[in-house]
């Protein structure tokens, strides 16, 4: 009988994740307000749906109340969450919401079928995280000068990530000196600093007006990128550059920088692992010869690709199930490789799903960052949405074989509190943009019914067709 709820709990599970997906979208094409509600009060539902089901599955396969308990406060975090932060802020974008809370309880379910007191850890910051970040739109409100701070981004920036190097504070982990360690918690600077670079490059692109002022602002980008070199965290300095880029692209609409930029980047990345790899990336060559032939080092550097392959190639469409998977047999499962653990026992098409939730929070992103008036928000906001959508592309790419293997995490699913505080913080700054964005356009929606009525009271009528 247990068997069967299971199987059943596990395509309930695959129906509620595509119709889950399929109001990500709908909501770009809703019609008006109501239609857009309408679409996100039934993702909510969604929401608690997988949840309770993937729970009841993990619940029958253990037969321990602790994860009852577990699940039960989760979802009261869950629902406080969504009604506090939207009573609060009227203007802000319930998708996002919606979004954060799905993917943080995916990952807490995902992490408690791995390991549960990686759960109870991960759930208990990322609670934490969400109380503080949710004070960032109210923060920014009243810091309209933010744009102005561009020498501080920069300087705080480059000093945090140093820390790494600093005796008995930094950490070596996986070839990487990126870490330290913190009254027993490890945490990676490079996940808030990317938040700082994004703030110092849009806040530099904002104010320059000659081609020198951009010269000065790449040098300093340039910095950050070469401390990350010498911390031999490659996944990252690729990511802030992208941002840089694409941010350079979007200040200037012109085709030279996006063009030249990749190519003096990608020349670059050859550059330097055909000078170092030998020495400062020697675990990078490793990484690359895993990735192009994994099988030929599957009892060495391959091993985790390898089993990585094995699981998501296991579970199949469908899935084997919450529990009948053997995710376990792959190295850093719970942070760098979770997506295979979802894709073995949820199945591919979950994985698939995942992967267009990931997608639905990068355009709604951009779209707020192409809405917004002000260019300093808008910068930020378009930096913050490539450097989320990179990250998901450098981890799935990596545990799919699609791309060398980098050690970045998927956003809010994988384990790590730096990650999951790094994320939300993203969120929170783009949660104010939609504000800004949302309060701009009530202006003009009250601006257009204003002319509207004064041209009623003049006995007046709008030619037809003309368009206010």
């Amino acid at each position: 009988m247990i068997n069967i709820i299971c199987e059943i709990s596990k395509y309930m599970i695959l129906i509620m994740m595509g119709l889950y997906t399929t109001k990500c979208y709908s909501y770009f094409l809703a019609k008006d307000k109501r239609s857009r509600d309408r679409n996100l009060n039934k993702q909510i539902a969604y929401i608690f749906l997988i949840h309770m089901f993937c729970y009841a599955t993990l619940f029958l396969n253990q037969r321990e109340v602790k994860y009852l308990v577990f699940y039960l406060v989760q979802v009261f975090v869950a629902i406080l969450y969504l009604v506090i932060f939207h009573t609060v802020y009227k203007n802000a974008s319930r998708l996002i919401t919606n979004n954060i809370t799905f993917l943080l309880l995916i990952g807490y379910t995902i992490i408690t079928r791995l390991k549960y007191n990686l759960a109870v850890k991960q759930f208990l910051l990322g609670t934490v995280a969400l109380l503080l970040t949710s004070f960032i739109p109210y923060i920014m409100g009243k810091l309209p000068k933010m744009k102005d701070w561009s020498v501080w981004y920069g300087m705080i920036g480059i000093m945090a990530l140093l820390t790494v190097f600093i005796p008995g504070l930094g950490l070596s982990k996986y070839g990487s000196r990126n870490w330290i360690s913190i009254a027993g918690f490890s945490l990676q600077p490079m996940e808030f600093v990317k938040i700082l670079f994004i703030l110092f490059v849009a806040s530099g692109l904002m104010k320059a007006s000659t081609f020198k002022d951009i010269f000065i602002n790449a040098i300093i980008a340039a910095t950050f990128m070469l401390v990350l070199v010498l911390e031999k965290d490659l996944g990252a300095m690729v990511n802030f550059y992208i941002c840089y880029v694409m941010l350079v692209y979007l200040a200037t609409t012109r085709m030279v920088f996006l063009v030249g930029g990749i190519s003096l980047g990608a020349g670059a990345i050859v550059a330097g692992y055909m000078l170092f790899k030998d020495t400062l990336f020697a675990h990078v060559v490793n990484r690359v010869h895993a990735w192009q032939n994994p099988f030929a080092y599957q009892s060495t550097s391959g091993y985790q690709v390898c089993e990585s392959l094995f699981a998501i190639g296991t579970g199949g469409f469908i899935g084997s199930g919450l529990g009948k998977g053997m995710p376990y047999q792959i190295p850093v499962v719970e942070s760098d490789f979770v997506f295979s653990a979802i894709c073995e026992e949820l199945g591919l098409l979950f994985g698939l799903a995942l992967i267009m939730i990931y997608l639905s929070c990068f355009i709604a992103m951009t779209h707020i960052a192409m809405k917004c008036r002000k260019p300093f928000y808008k910068y930020v906001t378009f930096g913050l949405s490539i450097c989320y959508i990179f990250q998901v592309l450098l981890n799935i790419g990596g545990v799919t074989k699609f791309i060398p293997s980098t050690g970045v995490t998927l956003p809010l699913v994988s384990y790590g509190v730096s990650s999951v505080f790094s994320t939300l913080i993203l969120f929170a700054l783009v949660q104010y943009t939609y504000i800004l964005v949302s309060k701009e356009e009530e202006k003009v929606e009250k601006e257009k019914e204003r002319v509207i009525a004064e041209y009623t009271d003049a006995g007046r009528v709008f030619p037809q067709g003309e368009v206010y």
